[in-house]
């Protein structure tokens, strides 16, 4: 069996990785953990009646939060460039990290497709959106999430280095095309087509509502934008160096030969803690989209702020959809290019 060792540990060509790797893991532990759990806390604890919008942003909380409560097994293992927790903690902490991995980019996936639906289809999409289908939707999507990470677990195992001083949590393929698959899976389930599905649903919506000369159509279209570059700001590098990691593989190239694999493996290293970092922005956005909720609702600013945005009556009222709160943008209460994403004009015989 051939051994293919991927840490999260630099190389000494690349030392300057470790320090970069723990300021972004210790910054998205700061700001994202309490951030995350006082979302979770403001919709169980200050929601009487939650709505699925508010269930929604519930599982991305959760889903963050499940990343970053893995954030100090790594920071451990970068301080003592040592593994400590063994096969267990090695397995369990890729796993969850795939598992939500997966699961928030499935709800912006779902999300975008329902706002598409809202504006194509407003009759439908308000008949469909209710709590008993949200539910199955969001079990679904826990359900695909902890199916697709299972190569992840698979082929992660604690490898001994330095002349056994140290252990590092690696992934050990038996041959380059498992490497390749895993790589290819990965960057096709886990980015490429839920990003696509993304693309194409604004982009449906902006035609339409362009289309409809809605107004604010040119801040609505600057909003999408914004949505779509946010979502493959943290993850399009990440899944880059998987296809170039994948392409090598097939190519018949071994891992971190050469000095592009070498490069390509310090990248991968960065990137991981990127992606830690994203899990923490959602709260900051919330925050900003909270506006003068902050000062008017104080603690309760984020229930406020679902409620005035995703309640089930405010839906059917304004046709909006399951999707009004996407990760890291949610709508604002007043109305602007966020409602008007969401809030399509009476329906026409087209519908």
């Amino acid at each position: 069996m051939a051994m293919n060792t991927t840490s999260v540990a630099p190389s000494s060509p690349g030392l300057f990785i470790r320090p970069l790797a723990i300021i972004l893991l210790i910054v998205a532990l700061v700001v994202g953990l309490p951030g995350n759990a006082f979302v979770v806390w403001s919709i169980l604890a200050r929601m009487r009646k939650r709505s699925v919008t508010a269930l929604l942003v519930l599982n991305l909380a959760l889903a963050d939060l499940a990343v970053l409560l893995t954030a100090p097994f790594f920071l451990s293992f970068l301080a003592q460039n040592t593994w400590h927790f063994e096969l267990v903690g090695c397995r369990l902490s890729f796993y969850v990290c795939g598992v939500s991995m997966y699961a928030s980019v499935l709800l912006i996936m779902a999300m975008s497709l329902d706002r598409s639906l809202a504006v194509a289809r407003p009759f439908l999409s308000q008949k469909l959106r209710t709590k008993a289908m949200a539910g199955r939707v969001l079990a679904g999507i826990w359900v695909a999430s902890v199916l697709l990470a299972t190569p992840v677990f698979v082929y992660r195992k604690v490898t001994p280095m330095n002349n056994n001083k140290s252990q590092y949590c690696s992934v050990d393929y038996p041959k380059e095309s498992h490497r390749a698959f895993h790589l290819l899976f990965e960057t096709i389930t886990g980015f490429l087509l839920p990003f696509l599905a993304v693309v194409a649903s604004y982009s449906d919506i902006g035609r339409r509502l362009q289309a409809r000369r809605f107004r604010r159509s040119r801040r609505t279209g600057r909003l999408v934008v914004l949505i779509i570059l946010a979502f493959a700001a943290f993850w399009l590098p990440y899944h880059l160096v998987n296809l170039a990691e994948a392409s090598r593989a097939m190519a018949g190239l071994k891992y971190m030969s050469g000095s592009v694999g070498l490069k390509l493996s310090l990248a991968r290293k960065v990137l991981i803690a990127l992606a830690f970092l994203s899990s923490s922005v959602n709260p900051v956005l919330y925050a900003c989209a909270g506006g003068g909720l902050l000062r008017t609702a104080g603690v309760g600013f984020v229930a406020k702020l679902l409620e005035a945005t995703g309640s089930e009556a405010y839906s059917t009222r304004r046709g909006g959809t399951l999707g009004q709160t996407v990760k890291g943008a949610p709508t604002s209460p007043e109305p602007g290019p966020a409602e008007s994403l969401t809030s399509p004009p009476t329906p026409s015989s087209d519908n």
